[in-house]
């Protein structure tokens, strides 16, 4: 436990017999912290609040896939909006926090903030964005990307084949990751261009497939690679159920192919995989500034409901 000089007491919560208090602060998430409790997602210890005698005026947590040791992202860090000096009360709480939970010399996990799409245009959300990135910032976090978060509902048309692509399943491991290595090549995407300046397109591609898509809970026969008709690949989605929802997890065109409108083809034929499920919905995502992806899922007819603030540190 630590207290301030101003009688901030900062600490984690005990355990889940203290949720009631780290969720008088409210996020989207909070519907998923006790579950995520349960499956090891998120431990106690990694679940900081910031008190001035009994109000809450800070809080922040770690969540890390299921069978991890380590915290992954940093996803909820709220405060109290009413207070005038909650950015101030944040950026200590963090800092008290971080030599606790980040392993020494590691670097800090990413935060994500999810946001209303219109956040800039209201004033009342954009100040709740812009005080939580200010606090990051000054604990040395930069904004890495701005991202959309789609959704597809049931009772949304899906168009039929085109017959231009035939689908088949990946044949294993090593081809899934040459594909995903092969279309780094050009990539508009935010986090694998982080990536590749830290390391080869093999490594990102290797990371990326071991750290998400080997966890996804739902069967990899699920995953298709897009060829033309002699076998050749175009392309790769990899529909699929993370802890939570039916998810587009990855898609992709090789970039000899790319600028014929096959992720029209391979986006359909993911969501036609996952609609076959009977799921509730199907989230999505995509870097706002990657325009060609985000105007495919809206041809597919997802919706923008969401959109996420992503941070990193050097």
């Amino acid at each position: 436990m630590t207290v301030e000089p101003n009688d901030l007491t900062m600490r984690p919560i005990t355990g889940r017999e203290e949720l009631d208090l780290f969720s008088r602060l409210p996020y989207v998430l909070d519907d998923e912290l006790a579950d995520d409790l349960t499956a090891g997602r998120r431990l106690p210890e990694w679940m900081w609040v910031a008190l001035r005698g009994d109000q809450l005026v800070a809080r922040a947590a770690w969540w890390c896939p299921t069978s991890d040791d380590a915290p992954f992202l940093l996803d909820v860090f709220d405060l109290d909006d009413r207070d005038g000096d909650g950015v101030d009360a944040g950026v200590k709480l963090l800092r008290a926090a971080m030599a606790e939970v980040v392993p020494a010399g590691a670097r800090p996990p990413e935060y994500i903030r999810m946001v209303p799409p219109d956040w800039r245009e209201t004033p009342a959300a954009r100040r709740v964005v812009e005080d939580r990135m200010a606090a990051l910032e000054q604990l040395g976090a930069a904004l890495l990307v701005e991202r959309l978060r789609l959704e597809w509902r049931p009772g949304t048309p899906v168009p039929d084949p085109s017959g231009r692509l035939v689908f088949r399943p990946v044949g294993d491991t090593e081809e899934m990751i040459s594909l995903m290595t092969s279309v780094l090549d050009g990539t508009l995407d935010a986090h694998s261009r982080d990536d590749l300046s830290r390391m080869s397109a093999r490594e990102a591609a290797a990371a990326h497939y071991e750290e998400e898509l080997a966890r996804y809970r739902s069967p990899h026969d699920w995953w298709r690679v897009a060829t033309l008709p002699d076998g050749e690949p175009v392309g790769f989605v990899t529909p699929a159920r993370n802890d939570y929802n039916a998810i587009i997890g990855y898609i992709a065109v090789l970039p000899k192919h790319r600028g014929n409108g096959y992720i029209d083809d391979i986006l359909a034929e993911g969501t036609r995989i996952l609609a076959a499920q009977g799921v509730p919905r199907i989230r999505a995502a995509t870097d706002v500034g990657n325009v060609p992806m985000a105007n495919a899922f809206r041809r597919a007819g997802y919706v923008d409901f969401e959109r996420s603030i992503n941070m990193t540190w050097p």
